[in-house]
């Protein structure tokens, strides 16, 4: 049997159908995250992004995020590397580091539900949608105590 491609092929080498299938659908990168000026710290939030289906974990226009979101980030094989907000459980993240998936990635479970069964996912636990907020100072009443 031959081994997973996320085990034998190189971030940059990935096809797009792969590299789309690496993500976990967490929605954790789809969360803002606060910068201390002074420190760098990241603090973690459940505040969504405005386009997050937060019942579904998903992007509600994937395809057009970009567009309509001008400050979302596309992960990239080189940026996933130097990204000091991905959570210690992106699959992006471990590939990137050389380390395997946990066992509740679908790749390996064979079931996008265990990401959610598992409590990794921000599916039940997102408290504030971006548009919602119209005061910077009031990301700072959803901040969360882990790396997402």
């Amino acid at each position: 049997m031959a081994a997973p491609f996320w085990k034998t092929v190189p971030l940059e080498a990935m096809t797009p159908t792969q590299w789309e299938k690496l993500c976990d659908g967490c929605g954790k990168c789809c969360m803002a995250k606060l910068e201390d000026e002074d420190t760098g710290d990241i603090y973690f939030t459940s505040v969504a992004c405005r386009l997050f289906d937060a019942a579904a974990c998903r992007c509600e226009d994937y395809a057009d995020r970009f567009a309509r979101v001008p400050d979302c980030l596309k992960l990239t094989p080189d940026n996933v590397r130097t990204l000091p907000w991905l959570p210690s459980t992106c699959a992006y993240r471990l590939v990137a580091e050389g380390r395997d998936l946990y066992w509740w990635h679908h790749l390996v479970s064979g079931s996008r539900r265990t990401v959610h069964e598992a409590g990794i996912s921000m599916r039940g636990r997102v408290t504030a949608s971006e548009s919602a907020l119209a005061d910077p100072e009031d990301y700072f009443d959803h901040i969360i105590e882990e790396d997402a």
